[in-house]
C-alpha cells in the first residue's frame, strides 16, 4: 500500500469558482512495478507481451516491459489525491474525462510524478464541475507519459 501523502493544495468548496488557473504539484515519485502491471493485465484481460513477457519485451522496441496506458491513467486519482483536497464538500465524483493522451511509454521500474492545473470551473445548482489537467511525467522519459483533462463534480 503506498504511503499516504498530504495534498499540496487545499481549496475550500466556496473558493472553487475563483480557482481557474491554479497550479499544484508535483507529487512525490511513485514506482511502477511488474507485479502492478501483471495484476492490471489480469483485471483487464490485456496480456499483450509488451506488458507481461519480460524476456520477449527485453528484445522489443522498448527494451523492457511497459505499463499499460490505462494503468497510468488509473493512477491519476491516486496522484491527484496527493495534489488537491477540496474541503467543505459532501462528496467528489469522477464525472469523466475530456481528453487523454499517452505521449510516451512507461518502462516498468520507472517512477511517475504528477502536476496539475485547474482549467475549467462550472458552478451548478448544488455542485461545481471542475476540470483539472493532470500531467504525469516519468523519470525515464523526456515527454509526459499521460496528459488527462479530468472532470470532477464536487457536491457541496
Amino acid at each position: 500500500m503506498p504511503e499516504v501523502i498530504a495534498p499540496s493544495r487545499t481549496i475550500a468548496y466556496a473558493d472553487l469558482a475563483g480557482s481557474l488557473g491554479v497550479r499544484f504539484g508535483p507529487t512525490p515519485w511513485t514506482m511502477v512495478t511488474q507485479p502492478q502491471v501483471d495484476a492490471f493485465a489480469d483485471v483487464t484481460h490485456d496480456h499483450q507481451w509488451i506488458h507481461v513477457d519480460e524476456q520477449r519485451a527485453s528484445a522489443g522496441p522498448f527494451g523492457t516491459t511497459i505499463a499499460h496506458g490505462y494503468l497510468t491513467l488509473s493512477l491519476v486519482p491516486f496522484l491527484l489525491g496527493q495534489l488537491l483536497e477540496v474541503t467543505g464538500v459532501s462528496m467528489a465524483v469522477n464525472y469523466g474525462l475530456e481528453k487523454v493522451r499517452f505521449p510516451a511509454p512507461v518502462p516498468v521500474g520507472a517512477s511517475l510524478q504528477a502536476s496539475a492545473e485547474i482549467v475549467g470551473v462550472q458552478p451548478r445548482v448544488r455542485s461545481t464541475q471542475v476540470t483539472v489537467q493532470v500531467t504525469v511525467r516519468c523519470d525515464a522519459a523526456e515527454r509526459p507519459v499521460c496528459v488527462a483533462d479530468v472532470v470532477i463534480l464536487f457536491v457541496g
